[in-house]
């Protein structure tokens, strides 16, 4: 049976709340922010790694860098695309898989955002996603990865929720599961006379475990942060937002 995150429609269906408006807007502010903590100027190869539609590789195109988009839902590759055409942007996007692409000492800087994380049940395939993205940079490149914390989770947690826009209303129901490591979700989205309703889950990170499993794969210079903005990852922390370096002196042979 296909998982959730392998259905392009699961991806299609839900693509108006994923990508609404407001979060297209913040994409300058957020492109401003990623560069900051990354430290990291153009021309610099940077991959963005389950790009979605596109939002923030076509910004960085636009700001000078050397883009490659990859996502494994061919719908949003095929939009990704399609803007960058129409905006004269060249940008490379590519249908991938996180657990296989790899691009050896290729990538500057690695973003890896919106929490597209933690989607595998094997912890071993979660581990097999960050050596591939340590694979793809090069010697001293960084990685950003931006997602929903554990402890951020626990304090805004709510069972159910729904939301209503674009004539569509998104209901949600959520339970914690397996000692708090899973979370689980139930997804609805009706529109007229017509309801879709999808199961997904994921993993679940504290700072801790997060920083633990990227030492594991090499990473040095770990740092935590609680937003986009460098604020300090605590009880008020509206992010999990980590930054991760490869050691200079590490190179992959092919």
């Amino acid at each position: 049976m296909k998982s959730w995150h392998d259905d392009d429609e699961f991806w299609t269906t839900f693509a108006p709340k994923l990508f609404d408006g407001l979060r297209l807007e913040k994409t300058p502010d957020e492109t401003d922010a990623i560069l900051s903590l990354l430290n990291i100027q153009a021309p610099a190869d940077m991959l963005d790694l389950c790009c979605g539609q596109g939002r923030i590789s076509l910004e960085l195109a636009r700001r000078g860098f050397r883009v490659t988009g990859v996502d494994r839902t061919v719908p949003y590759i095929a939009s990704a695309r399609k803007e960058a055409i129409n905006n004269a942007l060249d940008v490379s996007f590519v249908v991938g898989d996180m657990r296989t692409y790899r691009q050896y000492n290729a990538f500057d800087g690695i973003i890896n955002v919106f929490t597209s994380f933690g989607y595998f049940r094997s912890e071993e395939q979660n581990k097999a996603v960050l050596d591939n993205i340590y694979a793809c940079l090069k010697p001293g490149g960084k990685l950003l990865m931006d997602l929903i914390g554990k402890e951020i989770l626990a304090r805004i947690f709510r069972s159910r929720d729904w939301i209503e826009e674009q004539e569509q209303i998104f209901l949600e129901e959520r339970r914690i599961a397996e000692d708090w490591s899973w979370i689980e979700n139930r997804w609805i989205v009706i529109k007229g006379n017509v309801r879709k309703e999808y199961t997904l889950s994921h993993r679940i990170y504290s700072a801790v475990e997060l920083k633990g499993l990227l030492a594991i794969c090499g990473f040095v210079d770990i740092e935590v942060f609680g937003s986009f903005q460098s604020e300090p990852y605590d009880d008020k922390a509206k992010r999990l937002v980590v930054i991760a370096r490869k050691p200079s002196d590490h190179t992959v042979l092919v």
